[in-house]
């Protein structure tokens, strides 16, 4: 066992918030009791190295500022004229900024909330109106998308255990800043491959980068990139499984599962194609649990030992511990990677102790543009909460709310002064939790 200094994200005292709770409402939100046996799938966690990199089949790239799939076989050298920097002098060095939010859940009281019967539309904004303005500030924007886009008729909209929800919801988190959405979970397979691979259709329809799940062999061999001021960026995703509904055995390409020896050799590929950053979103974890498993520890260190810089947890549905991990590298040089093991929803219709809260993770990436090298210089966490009230037409709706900034303003119209000091706690426990 190698020896790991684990430092984490930020200074302060260390509190283990591991107090015994009775959460009560579970995965699916419409409920008040938890299914607390949800996770029956366990992944492999017995990373190799591979002996070869394989290099990415050659192909087109789209313009990054579009955004589109990359699958380059080399990182070209920039002619920007600002980068020719005489390499004598001092390095030139680029920044940009990675944000990444936990589950995007779309239950069943939440899909008429954004209905409008007088012209039989959805309309979803209202959902990130007050995180759009913080996200406008990042360059990449990452959420975990935990319903399928199938279309109507494909079997109806509904919630859980079968999610299926409005295209209107990408319109929504396309407007609100998202550039890349992760869609490998254990509901990525909820309206089978039809809805999958609509989901694809529906989110490259509105320039949103899919990762974790694909169409067809070749696509999924495609590494999912994204370049920002001069930064290049791959998010690889992958999931412990689908709730038991089983891949089609001629799709097995459909949805990317926890396996050693690929997420390894995507790592490996991601860089060989010029990616200068690695982020890899990891679905697992034991659901309302408030500390990562051993598990999820393991296999996020194996993933910085490969060469991810970033580990981006999701699927246990409330916030867990982030950290910067140090370690050797499977090519025996030191590594440094910041670890999230879980985000946290984003938004759903869970209610219960610490459910309806989430980060929103804000990292500065730098690279120094003379060699090449990479690294998360900053590493915050915005906790947010989801707030549910109801118009006088008696419509329930929904808004994910900045928790600092709300209590720091105490002027929100539609919360009332009695809530404040249970916003206050909340986020005081989640400041402690991470802390």
């Amino acid at each position: 066992m190698k020896n790991v200094l684990r430092n984490t994200a930020r200074l302060g005292g260390v509190f283990l918030f591991v107090s015994a709770l009775l959460l009560l409402s579970g995965c699916q939100g419409e409920s008040q009791s938890p299914d607390m046996t949800l996770t029956n799938e366990k992944p492999s966690l017995e990373l190799q190295e591979q002996s070869q990199v394989e290099r990415s089949a050659a192909g087109s790239k789209e313009s990054s500022e579009s955004g589109g799939l990359v699958n380059t076989a080399q990182d070209a050298p920039s002619s920007d004229p600002a980068l020719l920097a005489d390499r004598s002098g001092p390095p030139v060095m680029r920044t940009a900024r990675l944000m990444a939010v936990g589950d995007i859940m779309m239950h069943s009281p939440q899909i008429p909330s954004g209905y409008d019967a007088s012209t039989g539309t959805y309309n979803y904004d209202g959902f990130f109106a007050h995180v759009q303005p913080l996200f406008a500030e990042a360059d990449w924007v990452i959420g975990n998308l935990e319903t399928p886009l199938a279309g109507e008729d494909n079997g109806g909209y509904s919630g859980y255990p079968r999610f299926n929800a409005p295209d209107e919801l990408a319109d929504a988190l396309k407007k609100a800043g998202f550039s890349m959405l992760t869609t490998a979970n254990n509901h990525a397979m909820d309206r089978n491959a039809a809805g999958a691979i609509h989901t694809l259709e529906v989110l490259r329809e509105r320039g949103i980068i899919a990762s974790g799940t694909a169409a067809s062999p070749e696509e999924a061999e495609v590494i999912p990139m994204l370049e920002r001021n001069g930064i290049k960026l791959a998010l690889l995703a992958y999931t412990y499984g689908t709730n038991g509904i089983p891949v089609p055995k001629d799709k097995p390409y459909l949805v990317n599962h926890i396996d050693d020896k690929k997420i390894v050799s995507d790592i490996i590929r991601a860089r060989a194609s010029g990616a200068d950053v690695v982020a890899v979103a990891l679905h697992l974890g034991n659901e309302y649990q408030l500390v990562p498993t051993p598990q999820q520890r393991e296999i996020a260190e194996q993933c910085i030992q490969a060469g991810a810089h970033i580990v981006l947890g999701s699927h246990p549905h409330v916030v867990q511990p982030d950290e910067f991990i140090e370690t050797e590298g499977l090519d025996g040089k030191p590594k440094r990677g910041y670890v999230i093991y879980s985000l946290g929803n984003f938004i759903s219709n869970q209610r219960g102790k610490y459910t309806d809260y989430g980060v929103i993770v804000n990292l500065q990436i730098v690279k120094n543009m003379s060699d090449g090298t990479v690294q998360v210089s900053e590493a915050a966490t915005l906790p947010t909460w989801v707030h549910q009230f109801y118009s006088e037409d008696g419509k329930r709706h929904y808004r994910v709310l900045p928790l600092e900034q709300i209590i720091a303003d105490k002027s929100d119209p539609l919360l009332p002064a009695s809530l404040y000091p249970q916003l206050e706690k909340g986020l005081e426990d989640i400041r402690k939790h991470l802390e």
